[in-house]
C-alpha cells in the first residue's frame, strides 16, 4: 500500500497523473525516515528539514505533514495498512509543487506520496574508499536538502561502483571534503568531532544533525569546517552517518583508520539515549 495526498492505494497498478512537476521539473523534494517502536526516528528533525526545503522552494506543506504530531499520524496509517509485516519500515515521502506550467509555477500548493518497506541497517564498516574525480557538489539555496540535486548523487554512485568501492567521499568546487554518496562524514582527530560545514553544498543530514546535537550535550568538541583531503586522511578514526547507519571506515585510499575510537564509542552509547 501507499499514500497518495492522503489517500490510501494499492502499490500495483498505481499511476500517477500528469502534469506532474517533480518529473517535469524537479519541482520539489523527498525525505528517507525510519519507523520505529510506533514513531519516526529523528522526527523533530526531518520535520525541520521539511519546513526549510518548503520555504525556500515557496510550498505550502499539506496540514497531513505541517506538524509533528500530524507527519507520525499520517505516516502510522500508512504503516498499519501494510500487509507484510516488520518491526521497522523504511519510509520514503516525495513532496512536489501542484499544478503544470512551464518554469515559472501556478500554485504554491503541494502534492505528496509516501511509500514503505521493510527496514534493513546499513551499518557494516567501510572496507574501501575514495575521493570522487567525476563529480563535485555545489552551494546552493536548495544544496541542503534532498532532490533537488539528486543527479549529483547519481553520478556519484555510478563512478563508486564503476571503481569498486564501498563508499566515495565528495568534494566541493574548491576541493574541500563534503560528504559521502548518500550520508554525512565525520571524522576525530585530537579529541574533536570534525564535520564538513554546510557551506560545503553537503546535504543537511537529519543523522548528522542529531550527532552534533549529543555532541554538545556530552560537552565534546565539535566542528563543521571546510578542509582538504589531506586533513581527513591524518585523522584518527572516520566514520559516516545517515538514518540507516553509522559505517567506520577501513580504508580511504592508503590511509587506515581505528574501527573502535573511544571517542565514536562514547558517541554512539550516549545516541542511544537521546
Amino acid at each position: 500500500m501507499l499514500l497518495f495526498n492522503g489517500q490510501l492505494h494499492s502499490d500495483t497498478g498505481f499511476a500517477l497523473p500528469l502534469p506532474n512537476r517533480g518529473l517535469f521539473f524537479n519541482d520539489g523534494f523527498f525525505e528517507t525516515m525510519v519507523w520505529a517502536a510506533g514513531t519516526v526516528r529523528y522526527l523533530p528533525y526531518h520535520l525541520a528539514r521539511m519546513q526549510q526545503a518548503a520555504a525556500v522552494l515557496g510550498l505550502t506543506l499539506p496540514a497531513a505533514l505541517a506538524t509533528a504530531e500530524a507527519l507520525k499520524v499520517t505516516l502510522g496509517g500508512l504503516i498499519a495498512a501494510q500487509t507484510s509485516f516488520s518491526a521497522e519500515y523504511r519510509v520514503r515521502l516525495q513532496l512536489w509543487r501542484s499544478g503544470g506550467g512551464l518554469y515559472a509555477p501556478e500554485t504554491d500548493a503541494a502534492e505528496w506520496l509516501a511509500t514503505s518497506q521493510p527496514f534493513q541497517p546499513h551499518d557494516t564498516p567501510i572496507t574501501s574508499c575514495g575521493f570522487a574525480e567525476t563529480v563535485r557538489t555545489q552551494l546552493s539555496a536548495v544544496s541542503f536538502c534532498k532532490g533537488p540535486n539528486a543527479l549529483t548523487y547519481v553520478l556519484a554512485a555510478r563512478e563508486r561502483q564503476q571503481r569498486g568501492l564501498d563508499e566515495l567521499l565528495l568534494l566541493d568546487a574548491a576541493g574541500h571534503v563534503a560528504e559521502g554518496v548518500a550520508a554525512a562524514v565525520f571524522w576525530v582527530r585530537d579529541g574533536q568531532l570534525f564535520t564538513p560545514a554546510l557551506e560545503t553544498g553537503c546535504v543537511a543530514g537529519v543523522r548528522r544533525a542529531h550527532l552534533l546535537q549529543v555532541a554538545r550535550q556530552l560537552g565534546l568538541p565539535a566542528q563543521q569546517v571546510q578542509c582538504h583531503p589531506d586533513e581527513l586522511q591524518q585523522a584518527e578514526t572516520v566514520f559516516t552517518a545517515n538514518v540507516a547507519g553509522i559505517r567506520v571506515v577501513q580504508q580511504l585510499g592508503t590511509s587506515r583508520y581505528s574501527s573502535a575510537h573511544p571517542l565514536l564509542q562514547h558517541l554512539l552509547q550516549a545516541e542511544r539515549w537521546h
